[in-house]
Formats: structure tokens, sequence, C-alpha cells
């Protein structure tokens, strides 16, 4: 499951509050960039820089924000993140698709994806990061099986 944050082709920038359980208007992107896919994050789990893994589910369709995608895990994109003046830390990206939309049946593991899809993505995450003053640095890209293998080592105790 993926819970959407941000919506494919916003430049509105939206983040869950824990406090208040809502979905909080956060900031414009910068003008000629949007979100390339739908934004959000996996419930239950936490990452190294203490937010729940990143998801990023690819369809053509426009969710909201707040909205439950049932998804199937391609892959994930390992990176790591840097503001000025802190440590870099690990901020992966995981690849999903709807679990249930026939028009994705055919996608069963990242290398399944056309190339331009990962790389525009990773392009987009780079210079988001630069626009907010932070480096993003593509680590590797690997398959369902690795991706798997991160999201249970991020599981939090019920």
């Amino acid at each position: 499951n993926v819970i959407i944050e941000t919506p494919y082709k916003s430049r509105n920038k939206f983040d869950y509050d824990k406090e208040t359980g809502l979905f909080k208007f956060s900031k414009v992107i910068p003008t000629g960039m949007e979100f390339p896919c739908e934004m959000g994050f996996i419930p239950r789990t936490k990452g190294q820089d203490g937010d729940p893994l990143d998801a990023l589910v690819l369809m053509d369709e426009i969710t909201y924000p707040g909205c439950l995608v049932e998804s199937r895990l391609l892959g994930v994109i390992k990176a790591t993140q840097k503001a000025k003046g802190q440590k870099e830390e690990r901020n992966d990206r995981f690849i999903l698709v709807p679990a249930n939309m026939e028009e994705y049946n055919h996608l069963k593991d990242i290398k399944d994806l056309n190339k331009n899809k990962i790389k525009a993505i990773s392009c987009f995450f780079e210079n988001y990061n630069r626009a907010e003053g932070k480096v993003f640095k593509l680590l590797e890209i690997s398959g369902s099986k690795e991706a798997n293998k991160l999201i249970k080592r991020s599981v939090l105790a019920k």
C-alpha cells in the first residue's frame, strides 16, 4: 500500500502531518517543474531520514493527497540526499505501479520500464533538490527483490 502525498504533474507539494493526521500544503515547486509520478510513502515504515519510505507510483491518472493506492513493487532508486551543513543520508525512492490496473500487468520489475522514465525521475530529484539547496545522488537502481528486502528492514513493529 502507498499513501499519496503529492499527485502526478502537480507543482504543489503536500506533506503528511503526523500530529493532525492531515495533508498539509507545503510549497509550490519552481516554474517548469512538476512531479513526474504520484509521490507518497509506504505506511508503517521508517527510512534513515526518520520518515516513512518514499514511494513513487507510476500511473497515467492523477489521484489526490491521502489516496491509498494498492501497489506492486517494481524496484528502487537507491540514493543519498544531503542538505548544506548536514550529513549525507540514504533516501531511496521505491518504484511501484497500481496492483489492480490491467495496463500495468506486464510490468514485473524495474528492468521492464523504459530507461528514459527512470532517468527522468532521477533528474527530477537532482534538480528539485538542487533548487532546495540540497544534493541528491543516485547510487544504484535495483529490482523488486532488492527493494522488497529494503522495505522489510524498514517496517515498524505494530
